[in-house]
């Protein structure tokens, strides 16, 4: 199979900016990356994306898929975590009660998704799908995207119903969690849910690298605010003790990825910020590039 150029994926991250600077009235930035675009690709390919609005931040239920929609009616879904811990509200939906794992959302997954598409012509569900893990509606989706894991404190119900998604065939992606603390406390968390199974470094031939796009090297994703001043010259990527970046997973009996974890990195915020021109193109582009690997691999094995 002949890999993508890395171009298609930088390119489908410049198109999100100009598409979201032209939404949002920015002047002379948005007139170089629109032009730019304009001599790649034909004017009615480009993605079309909006920022939510105030009702849609408020009550971010607004775009979650009916329960009474049916199975399959989308090739994917991007279904984010609900677990307890971290945050003023645990688990909560309010506005003021979002926990850890609402981190980057809506906003991170639905430009995620804007840029997936663009790359891999996938029927995807266009916005975002949150599923708590002890719901057992969480079988229906086989991949599942967790964030700020170092703050998990999973309850009863969610070890065993993440345990049975997973031994049902069902793949976790974890990400933006940094240093050894975190570490520590994501470890035990999930060791409560997959007892005996031993957590991984994945080599660089891991075929994980090459679902879709080849990936050669683990670039440190930053949060935004350290990605703007890498950007200015001064600052650096890392957090806590987080110095270098880790893929990591756990394997299935039959040696498949059940756990694709990102240690010490945040693709989340990059997805989330890919339109902001301070934000290090490179780095927004690995995370999509990652981002497309993992799924592709999930969807395939």
């Amino acid at each position: 199979m002949r890999l993508p150029s890395r171009a298609s994926s930088t390119l489908a991250v410049l198109a999100l900016s100009s598409c979201v600077l032209a939404c949002d009235e920015v002047g002379g930035q948005r007139d170089i990356g629109a032009g730019f675009l304009m001599q790649q690709f034909p004017r009615d390919t480009l993605p079309r994306i909006r920022r939510p609005t105030r009702e849609e931040s408020e009550d971010v239920r607004l775009r979650l898929p009916p329960d009474d929609e049916p199975p399959g009616r989308h090739a994917f879904y991007w279904t984010r975590a609900i677990y307890n811990g971290g945050g003023r509200g645990g688990r909560g939906w309010g506005r003021r009660g979002y926990g850890a794992w609402s981190t980057d959302f809506p906003k991170g997954d639905r430009q995620f998704l804007v840029v997936l598409e663009r790359l891999v012509r996938l029927d995807a569900y266009d916005f975002e799908n949150a599923v708590d893990l002890a719901d057992p509606k969480l079988r229906r989706f086989p991949l599942l995207y967790a964030v700020e894991v170092g703050h998990m404190d999973l309850t009863p119900e969610q070890i065993h119903g993440l345990r049975d998604y997973l031994n049902a065939g069902g793949m976790l992606v974890v990400d933006d969690f940094w240093g050894t603390y975190e570490w520590a406390q994501f470890e035990y968390n999930i060791r409560q849910v997959l007892p005996g199974r031993p957590i991984v470094e994945l080599p660089m031939d891991h075929p994980l690298f090459s679902a879709y796009y080849q990936i050669d090297s683990i670039l440190q994703v930053p949060n935004v605010r350290n990605g703007e001043a890498v950007t200015r010259g001064y600052g650096h990527t890392w957090e806590q003790d987080g110095y270098l970046p880790h893929v990591r997973g756990i394997l299935d009996d039959d040696g498949e990825l059940m756990v694709i974890i990102n240690w010490n990195t945040d693709l989340g915020d990059a997805w989330e910020w890919a339109e902001d021109p301070m934000y290090p193109l490179p780095l927004s582009t690995f995370a999509y590039e990652m981002g497309t690997n993992m799924i592709v691999y999930g969807m395939s094995h």
